[in-house]
């Protein structure tokens, strides 16, 4: 039991002697401190003391793919600080290879009596993944809002940055600079995010160039290595600028020009997009599509705490529009 109370007190940011009086319900606890250590029995999954247990109204889950990819800990940083400024507990739940899947993650979170459930960038993004598990949530009670990637078949509020609009500013830029033969570098072609760049991606060459060509498109993993794999066969197709759809993409896209003895952004243009945390500092600077984070983090929280609170929010996505942030890795294109 001391090996208990230490943990739940690490957790809670506690003493165990506080943890103590919670746990056998004595008076002398602040509200506050007392949810705290609630929720850190539900954090480090310890069953409440069935005099305690009843469904939280602070809790919050908050599911994300990874934390590898630096935009998923920015929107977690946001969600978080939205939704403990409104006085609820953020619960971070992040898939790992071989680990937990989004359908047991939320099954925990449930379970926790969580009052409702963020998710970013999720299977209601793959095309290919069922809706039905979105359905049963429904049928729970437990309201969520979805984060990257709309899907018409899923009854809930989406939020999401404009895909489209995104590859117009890219690509406008990149004809600016003189460029012509221009690749696309994205992930697997199942996800909504990815048809949406595509489409604005082919939609503005076609419009820049009058051209009736077949895009310049390679599809990959939202990797460094992935972008690395992804532009070394579009720099094989004569490309002299690249269009990254994640900025770990762009790095790699980076290390795959200079593994061909070419310089960024003398010999090759590169721009990223989720204007990550860090980014600006890379060699070179990277030029990318800043996703509106904060804004669309911030929305997220505002539209679950109304469903929480009873005023449920339509079937509808509200869409953010990005910026082009230009940094040193895009330049002139250089004529032989």
């Amino acid at each position: 039991m001391t090996a208990r109370l230490a943990d739940i007190a690490a957790q809670a940011g506690v003493s165990e002697a506080t943890v103590s009086r919670v746990l056998n319900g004595k008076p002398g606890v602040a509200a506050a401190t007392r949810e705290s250590v609630l929720a850190a029995l539900d954090v480090l999954g310890y069953e409440r003391p069935v005099k305690l247990r009843r469904r939280s109204e602070g809790l919050v889950g908050l599911i994300t793919p990874e934390l590898e990819n630096p935009i998923f800990p920015a929107f977690a940083q946001v969600i978080a600080q939205g939704l403990t400024r409104q006085g609820y507990t953020p619960v971070l739940a992040t898939q790992t290879p071989g680990g937990s899947t989004e359908d047991e993650l939320t099954e925990m979170l449930v379970d926790r009596g969580v009052a409702g459930i963020i998710f970013v960038s999720g299977l209601h993004a793959d095309t290919t993944a069922d809706t039905g598990r979105y359905e049963r949530l429904h049928g729970q009670g437990v309201p969520f809002v979805l984060v990257n990637g709309y899907s018409a078949g899923v009854r809930a509020p989406f939020v999401s940055p404009d895909d489209r609009a995104a590859m117009r500013l890219a690509v406008t830029h990149l004809a600016s600079l003189g460029h012509e033969r221009i690749g696309l570098a994205l992930g697997p072609e199942r996800f909504v995010p990815v048809q949406r760049k595509i489409e604005g991606f082919t939609r503005t060459m076609r419009e820049r160039f009058a051209t009736d060509c077949a895009p310049l498109i390679q599809h990959s993993l939202y990797t460094l290595e992935g972008g690395q794999a992804a532009t070394g066969e579009l720099l094989a197709r004569g490309c002299t600028a690249v269009v990254c759809a994640s900025d770990m993409m762009a790095l790699g896209a980076i290390r795959a020009a200079r593994q061909r003895g070419l310089a960024v952004p003398d010999d090759v243009s590169v721009i990223g997009f989720d204007d990550s945390p860090l980014i600006a500092f890379t060699d070179p600077p990277l030029t990318t599509i800043r996703q509106p984070v904060t804004a669309m983090g911030q929305a997220a929280v505002r539209t679950l705490l109304e469903e929480i609170g009873g005023t449920p929010a339509p079937h509808t996505e509200f869409v953010f529009l990005p910026e082009l942030v230009v940094r040193g890795s895009t330049a002139s294109r250089r004529h032989p």
